[in-house]
């Protein structure tokens, strides 16, 4: 999958979170591999609350900041049936808010690198198709492949139950 990383908000080390979010992406494709289809691209969007707050309100009628918000534009069954031959497919939109981020890593003592990388993992699996709404089950399944994520890249497991 190529990701096309624009950091538009006052994030410390812009560089590092290229790197970080392309290393987030690899390890989750091990583990998703519908996720490593060479045909796949994702747009990740490190912007701030406000940014943020404005496309909750826009496409999820929600007056708040949020972390992350994921806008999927295949279908799981249509990301699973593609072929890895043929068009670039755009597998969705990402958009992480700078300073929820940093306020839940500080309140959970985390480096906002490893939370970061946690819901960028977390934003690609909505891409997929993942979702952790739909019942207990689907949840624990997402929350099973963010912590084998993570952990390839020496991050503990955010849920701190496993």
């Amino acid at each position: 999958m190529i990701l096309d990383i624009s950091i538009e908000a006052d994030w410390p080390n812009p560089p590092h979170w290229e790197a970080l979010a392309e290393r987030a992406a690899a390890a989750l494709a091990a583990l998703a591999p519908e996720l490593a289809n060479p045909r796949l691209s994702a747009s990740l969007l490190f912007a701030n609350d406000a940014e943020v707050h404005a496309l909750n309100r826009e496409w999820r009628g929600k007056d708040k900041p949020t972390n992350v918000l994921s806008f999927p534009m295949l279908e799981r069954a249509d990301l699973l049936d593609l072929p890895p031959a043929g068009p670039p497919e755009l597998l969705g939109d990402i958009a992480l808010a700078l300073e929820t981020c940093a306020r839940e890593a500080a309140d959970k003592g985390l480096a906002l690198e490893h939370h970061a990388a946690h819901l960028i993992v977390h934003g690609l699996l909505h891409l997929a198709g993942h979702d952790h709404e739909i019942s207990a089950e689907d949840a624990r399944a997402m929350e099973i492949l963010e912590i084998k994520a993570l952990a390839q890249l020496g991050i503990a497991d955010p849920y701190g139950d496993h």
